[in-house]
């Protein structure tokens, strides 16, 4: 009698336990007790640990900074509040370019209406009115549109979201390289607009290259301040811990984006994302209605520009043209590659590496190299060549991100493998 047949399916399970017995093997004693702490507890931990670090920074900021070696290298309260704002606008952007996978180099255009809205609506850039509701910081005989800034961030969202769809219909119908120079053009129409705004038939509407400023702080107001026993400020602006009080500002706004991004990602509208950004034919041929999610993805994108746009110039006390160029858009798209498109705790730390370096971390580092090698290079003048070799590196050996989404991880190792 001959040898009995081994099945191929047998074949694979030997070699399955096989490897999974390696595996056991191979695994820490930390990693095993890990495994064992509850699913819930894993999931959300680290998310708590970020959380108390990010609470308590700003009262420990000023002893980190005074350490010896590394001290500068741990930013500022107010430059804090600079990298959280990029941040906000990456994980905004992330919706458009890692959910649906549309590539919008024009992004820049909801950061300048939002920053705009306020300074429409919180400053005396109309000097023809006098409309007060829920300013504070200011007497209320002060001509001009004072609102409360946070009425303001609402209207911001709501307006940019609205531009988005007027831009968004008449260019979703187009994909790939065409999609991406209609968004780079109507990047550039919004700024050269604002620019150029400051006479049409005589009136003024963003005063041209100087900006409008001085943009209203918010605050929550005497009534609530006083009852609330100093807790609430009266207006940021003018109290002693106005750093302190925008970064808790925006690490709520950032906290309230990253929290609307993961439910609209898990939602049956981020499912269709998905379908979409995979495959935009097989998408439609399953009932996905393409113009309408597509324009959804783009509303919803620029709602949350807007409100960081909004904040900014509040922060900034002002509205500045300058402020608003295409470099932006690209320096927002590098995060969300750094960090792994479609994944929102990803984008959040590749912003918040990006915003750093560009804010204070090249000037530090090139302090440091400089003091080393005895040259004197301006490090910083690089900084988007720089940036460039990250985002090649990144492609090179960790295509799918820092942190990168399970699905899109999933599928490229199962392209390499294949």
């Amino acid at each position: 009698m001959g040898t009995p047949r081994q099945l191929p399916g047998r074949r694979v399970r030997v070699k399955n336990e096989a490897s999974e017995g390696a595996d056991a093997n191979k695994r820490s004693p930390a990693r095993d007790a890990w495994q064992r702490v509850p699913w819930r507890v894993r999931r959300f931990a680290p998310l708590a640990i970020v959380l108390t670090v990010a609470v308590i920074y700003p009262f420990v900021v000023d002893d980190l900074r005074s350490l010896a070696t590394i001290g500068e290298f741990f930013p500022q309260l107010s430059s804090m509040v600079i990298i959280l704002v990029f941040t906000m606008m990456a994980v905004g952007l992330n919706i458009v370019v890692g959910y649906a996978g549309l590539l919008d180099l024009g992004y820049v255009a909801f950061y300048a209406v939002g920053a705009y809205m306020a300074g429409w609506l919180a400053s005396g850039q109309f000097q023809q009115v006098k409309i007060h509701f829920g300013s504070v910081g200011i007497t209320s005989d002060t001509r001009g549109i004072h609102l409360s800034i946070w009425v303001i961030l609402a209207l911001a969202g709501i307006v940019t979201a609205v531009a988005g769809i007027l831009i968004g219909l008449p260019t979703l119908r187009l994909r790939g390289d065409y999609l991406a120079i209609v968004t780079l053009g109507f990047g550039e129409i919004i700024p050269q607009f604002v620019r150029n705004a400051d006479n049409l038939g005589g009136f003024d509407l963003t005063h041209g290259t100087f900006g409008i400023n001085p943009i209203d702080s918010p605050g929550f107001g005497s009534g609530l301040s006083d009852a609330t026993g100093g807790i609430l400020p009266a207006s940021f602006q003018q109290s002693f811990d106005r750093e302190m009080l925008f970064y808790f500002a925006i690490l709520v706004l950032i906290l309230f984006t990253a929290f609307c991004s993961v439910r609209l990602r898990d939602s049956r509208l981020g499912r269709a994302w998905i379908a979409i950004r995979e495959d935009e034919t097989a998408a439609a041929a399953m009932g996905v209605p393409l113009m309408r999610t597509k324009t959804w993805a783009y509303a919803l994108g620029a709602f949350f520009g807007g409100i960081a746009g909004a904040f900014y110039a509040s922060f900034k006390s002002g509205a500045f043209p300058s402020d608003f160029y295409f470099n932006i858009s690209v320096f927002l798209l590098c995060m969300v590659i750094l960090g792994g498109m479609g994944s929102v705790w990803g984008v959040i730390a590749g912003g918040m590496i990006l915003s750093w370096l560009n804010v204070e971390g090249l000037a530090v580092i090139g302090a440091r190299f400089n003091d080393a090698a005895g040259t004197n290079i301006e490090i910083a003048k690089y900084q988007f060549g720089i940036y460039g070799v990250i985002i090649v590196v990144m492609m090179l050996f960790r295509p799918v991100g820092l942190i990168p989404e399970r699905r899109r991880k999933r599928e490229l190792e199962e392209g390499v493998s294949a």
